[in-house]
């Protein structure tokens, strides 16, 4: 199962920007041609991210197409499929542009409740005059 590398690859990334708090959601944008799906990898992601920050974090997945230019009469078409032939033609002879990008677009932390300075005036403010 390829997800998990790719789950690790993806955790890496949201600990990184998560810089030690704790996370809810991530939100990632993957080229179609990684050719993983939402359960699966959400799956992998919830084992690697056992124990980590990001533990529990719901794993949103956006599917990004390839670009595919047929060399024989130019059309530009966008698709899943890394093997697709040209609908103007049915040409093969096809240049793909794309679709093999990974990209962490977003995370959601969990909100600080005890930060000193906090202009809500929680637990963690030092007690003085306002």
């Amino acid at each position: 199962m390829h997800e998990f590398g790719i789950a690790e690859a993806i955790l890496d990334a949201v600990e990184k920007r998560a810089a030690g708090r704790t996370v809810r959601h991530a939100r990632v944008r993957a080229g179609a041609l990684l050719r993983i799906t939402e359960p699966a990898i959400s799956q992998a992601f919830a084992m690697v991210s056992a124990g980590s920050p990001a533990e529990g974090a719901h794993l949103e997945l956006v599917i990004v197409p390839a670009r595919h230019t047929c060399r024989t009469c130019r059309l530009v078409s966008m698709s899943d499929d890394a093997y697709a032939t040209c609908a103007g033609c049915g040409g093969i002879d096809i240049v793909t542009d794309g679709g093999d990008e990974l990209i962490l677009e977003s995370i959601q932390t969990a909100e600080a409740t005890n930060v000193p300075g906090n202009p809500r005036r929680d637990s963690g403010d030092p007690v003085g005059p306002s």
